[in-house]
């Protein structure tokens, strides 16, 4: 991460909840896109550090350190801490694992307020303007003193005058961190809002998995959702200026001839990957940009003699030059030739 954002970071996804809503199904897995929900959050927070995933280990698009809160199933405060505890960075984005609409953006939008406002936390807000503290960054020796505080209450079974929500609320299970809301945390927090709705948009329900599957197929969405979803699958990292693409797809259809247009761009792909791998290029987008433009010039090329080929030449008619376009024919020659 840049200085404006705020230095390196860890980020700690939770994972591990109980799904209540969607019929107890594994809801970091469910689907949306082609990709499972929890490989889009990891995507979102590729620029950390170390990637904790609270939650029993699954196989991922990413390569993630493991924890687990104890006991299993204690609640999202004593997830949290379990998470902290495998990080080292001094600000830790927490996210939640049913964020379709999280990009990288929004993270560096998080890191970056937190960077700035001095804050505990730089934490998201939904559209009617409610905190969602599972979208967030946060310093983390912030967090762990307050939980620290919030655990030793608990463990000791009393409050602290300081304590803005002094009465009990525990889950099954009593003491220590077990069963505490998040709330409980983040109200002793000095915290700052950064409003993204879209971001924010959680699947709680099948109904959200329906709305956000239809929304990545809309026109607006479909092709940066594919190229995104197809990157990830694939390993690769690289941005790269897909408008050229299309460009040089649309070319090489009208001027070759439509299969041309994916053979064209898949080469285009392998000799970037080539060229990069040669240190012939500064870095993998310009490789693939070097390799775009030569092959849109061929297409150019291509296209013009198919358009000088159709016009008739000097002192040939236009019944001559379609004479000889003739089967039979042999350039230069009439039909009744010999």
């Amino acid at each position: 991460m840049t200085t404006k954002e705020g230095g390196p970071y860890d980020a700690v996804v939770l994972a591990g909840g109980g799904a209540a809503r969607l019929g107890g199904a594994d809801k970091p897995g469910v689907r949306v896109g082609g990709r499972a929900l929890i490989d889009r959050v990891l995507a979102a927070c590729s620029g950390a550090g170390t990637t904790v995933v609270v939650a029993a280990p699954r196989p991922t698009a990413r390569p993630v350190v493991w924890a687990r809160e104890e006991p299993a199933g204690g609640g999202p405060l004593a997830a949290l801490d379990a998470g902290l505890a495998r990080t080292s960075a001094e600000r830790v984005v927490v996210l939640s694992a049913d964020l379709p609409f999280l990009g990288e953006q929004t993270v560096r939008r998080l890191l970056a307020e937190l960077a700035v406002s001095g804050a505990d936390g730089a934490v998201l807000t939904d559209p009617d303007g409610r905190d969602q503290p599972l979208v967030a960054a946060y310093r983390r020796d912030a967090l762990l003193r307050e939980i620290a505080v919030l655990g030793a209450r608990d463990d000791h079974g009393h409050g602290h005058s300081h304590d803005p929500d002094p009465d009990p609320d525990h889950g099954p299970g009593g003491g220590g961190l077990t069963g505490l809301p998040l709330r409980r945390l983040t109200a002793r927090l000095a915290l700052t809002r950064v409003a993204d709705p879209l971001a924010a948009f959680d699947c709680d329900t099948w109904d959200d998995i329906a709305s956000a599957r239809a929304r990545i197929r809309e026109h607006g969405n479909v092709l940066d959702e594919w190229i995104s979803a197809v990157k990830d699958e694939l390993g690769i990292e690289l941005d790269v200026d897909t408008g050229a693409l299309l460009d040089l797809a649309r070319d090489a259809a009208h001027g070759v001839a439509r299969p041309a247009a994916p053979l064209t761009t898949f080469l285009v792909g392998y000799a970037a990957a080539q060229a990069a791998a040669r240190g012939g290029a500064a870095g993998g987008v310009e490789a693939v940009a070097e390799a775009t433009r030569k092959a849109a010039a061929l297409a150019a090329r291509w296209a013009d003699e198919g358009q000088q080929d159709a016009k008739p030449g000097p002192g040939q008619s236009d019944s001559a030059q379609s004479d000889s376009a003739k089967p039979g024919s042999a350039p230069g020659t009439s039909p009744d030739a010999g």
